[in-house]
């Protein structure tokens, strides 16, 4: 059986070899022991179990700093996060309001070219006509013989309104086909 002395012996032994000393209550339980080498060895228990202390206070306290400031710093990611989100939605409402108007304004830059096309070509078939029907008719009142032009002035409607009709629906074709609906 081990007794007193042996047990402070074999912690003595154990302090000088391996650097391993008691700490807590049970430095307190030994205090009152009156030999020389216990109190020796007690009071060096109690010196590094303070400074063990203060060690794991200081790394608590370092720890804790840390912890405040990882939370501080979440706190502000995720407030950069909500703002870059909704950044992030009004940029696309922006890009698609400008989309939409771009778009409008294609449509309408098409719409007036097709509409300047069909006033253009309108243009040249009356004028054609009318040209042509002057013609027939001073020819009708000279009295020349009017065979060949009326038979040119009958073609000549004939192609002059298979051609508007022709540019119309080719305008109208094109119109549609580059709808997206």
């Amino acid at each position: 059986m081990i007794n007193g002395n042996d047990t402070i012996n074999e912690a003595l032994r154990k302090a000088k070899a391996k650097k391993v000393y008691i700490e807590g209550n049970f430095v307190k339980i030994l205090k009152d022991s009156l030999h020389k080498d216990v109190v020796t060895y007690i009071e060096e228990c109690k010196t590094k179990d303070r400074l063990a202390r203060r060690k794991r206070l200081d790394v608590t306290k370092q720890v804790q700093a840390q912890n405040k400031e990882l939370e501080e710093a979440a706190v502000v990611k995720e407030a950069l996060v909500i703002e870059l989100q909704n950044e992030k939605g009004e940029a696309e409402k922006l890009r698609d309001e400008a989309v939409e108007d771009l778009d409008l304004m294609q449509k309408r830059t098409q719409f007036e070219l097709i509409g300047l096309i069909v006033k253009v070509a309108l243009v040249i078939i009356i004028g054609v006509g009318i040209l042509t029907t002057l013609m027939y008719v001073t020819a009708m009142l000279a009295n020349k013989d009017t065979t060949i032009l009326g038979n040119a002035w009958s073609n000549l409607f004939g192609i002059l309104l298979t051609n508007s009709f022709s540019i119309i629906g080719t305008i109208m074709g094109v119109k549609y086909a580059t709808e997206k609906n």
